[in-house]
């Protein structure tokens, strides 16, 4: 197990998503927060200062565009990876304009996901833009 320590947030409405991805990560040494929705997800990341947010584009209440234009309006920084089912793709487009790091689409295979979490973590970070 590496000591990489660094926090990511998993903001998606599936438990079973979140339960896989937070265990698959504690297992590569970062910090895991989970929220279920993207209320939670934004004061989670207030709290955690996450370096890494791994987000649904699709969730009930506030979906992932909404949520990731908010965390920008706070000045939240970190790295956004969004997740998103394949026929959403043109949202991917919107995320990346907003700040979204990067996508992977749903189903996804982990041993990817944790490159690209690795990958992106390993990049400097973002400057913490506002978007109005």
């Amino acid at each position: 197990m590496t000591q990489k320590r660094s926090v990511v947030l998993i903001i998606d409405d599936q438990p079973g998503i979140r339960r896989l991805l937070t265990e698959v990560l504690q297992e590569e040494g970062y910090i895991v927060l989970e929220a279920g929705n993207g209320y939670d997800g934004l004061q989670k990341a207030r709290e955690g200062h996450p370096s890494l947010i791994l987000m649904d584009m699709k969730m009930p209440g506030m979906d992932g565009i909404e949520t990731l234009r908010e965390l920008r309006r706070m000045g939240i920084g970190g790295k956004v990876i969004m997740m998103t089912a394949y026929g959403e793709l043109d949202l991917v487009t919107e995320a990346k304009e907003i700040g979204a790091a990067d996508y992977i689409t749903k189903p996804f295979d982990i041993v990817a996901l944790c490159e690209m979490i690795n990958r992106n973590l390993a990049s400097p970070a973002p400057s913490r833009l506002a978007i109005s």
